[in-house]
């Protein structure tokens, strides 16, 4: 009985509190939703097309009677690390040195066994943060090379990433391997 009347005057207190806070909320004060979403939440919200009445893709081909077929692939594109030695404005998976997403060797050796048995890829395109930086960089370009001698390897690169320790030899490595370069300079 004692523990009832406890109860009962505990959840008096916790009701009239929870009205005189609800009475002194100022509207000016309450945070915003960009305060409880993730950046993950914020940039998913940011790139839905749904507020903009953009129709689903294979809807609007079927409406506008478009054949969509798929082609041959021919370049297989590896982002094999978020990790880089900058950390550019313009980047748009957000790389950085603080990133430390990195293929490992076994998702190397699995990429390298499909590419093995495929006919159709003509060019590997190695991008990332800074691919250079992976230790299964060059790992994978020689065993690119052995496999596919005429395949056409295009490493993006930032340039700095030559002048980082460590690095001292990739110019004389990336032109041994005729590594196509697509770089871009830091944007700061």
């Amino acid at each position: 009985m004692a523990t009832c009347l406890l109860r009962r005057v505990h959840t008096r207190r916790f009701s009239t509190t929870r009205q005189t806070a609800a009475d002194k909320i100022d509207i000016q004060k309450v945070p915003s939703l960009r305060e409880f979403l993730t950046l993950d939440d914020r940039k998913r919200q940011r790139r839905s097309l749904t507020s903009y009445e953009v129709p689903e893709f294979d809807a609007f081909l079927k409406n506008k009677i478009i054949p969509f077929h798929r082609n041959e692939t021919k370049v297989l594109q590896i982002n094999i690390g978020l990790h880089c030695n900058q950390s550019c404005n313009h980047c748009h998976v957000e790389s950085s040195p603080e990133r430390k997403e990195m293929m490992n060797r076994r998702t190397v050796d699995r990429l390298l066994y499909l590419l093995d048995r495929n006919n159709t890829i003509t060019t590997v395109d190695i991008t990332g943060g800074a691919p250079e930086l992976n230790c299964e960089f060059r790992y994978l370009v020689e065993n690119v090379r052995q496999l596919k001698p005429n395949m056409t390897i295009v490493d993006r690169c930032n340039l700095t990433v030559l002048y980082e320790d460590g690095q001292e030899d990739l110019k004389h490595f990336l032109a041994q391997q005729q590594c196509k370069l697509i770089c871009s300079l830091p944007c700061y």
